[in-house]
């Protein structure tokens, strides 16, 4: 098993299952069960079902360094807490997107029966 910094993981283009394992200090299949069943939040697994075989599944994972960092320092909570931040605001823009939208179509129907 090799024993990576966290500045090993910044470096690399892409983190594999074995890298993760290897980093984390758990096996490869643990990696890749533990992101199809969405236990271990540092990355995700997509599930190809169009490549399936007959008799295996096929899947593909995406793993975030920093996540991954934060997540064996202890610091997760932290990133989550700014990823709700960045998702409440874009909610609220598409919010007041789709608010002017509607006053505006209410607009155009109060014109319209007047």
């Amino acid at each position: 098993m090799v024993k990576y910094s966290d500045e090993d993981i910044r470096k690399l283009n892409k983190i594999t299952l074995k890298i993760a394992g290897d980093y984390l200090g758990i096996s490869s299949q643990a990696v890749a069960l533990g992101l199809r069943n969405n236990l271990l939040p540092i990355g995700f697994a997509i599930h190809n079902e169009e490549k399936d075989r007959r008799f295996t599944e096929s899947w593909s994972y995406h793993i975030i360094a920093e996540r991954m960092i934060s997540y064996n320092n202890g610091k997760l909570s932290e990133i989550r807490v700014e990823n709700i931040e960045k998702s409440l605001d874009k909610i609220i823009d598409e919010f007041n997107s789709l608010k002017q939208e509607l006053l505006f179509i209410l607009s155009e129907n109060t014109e319209v029966k007047n």
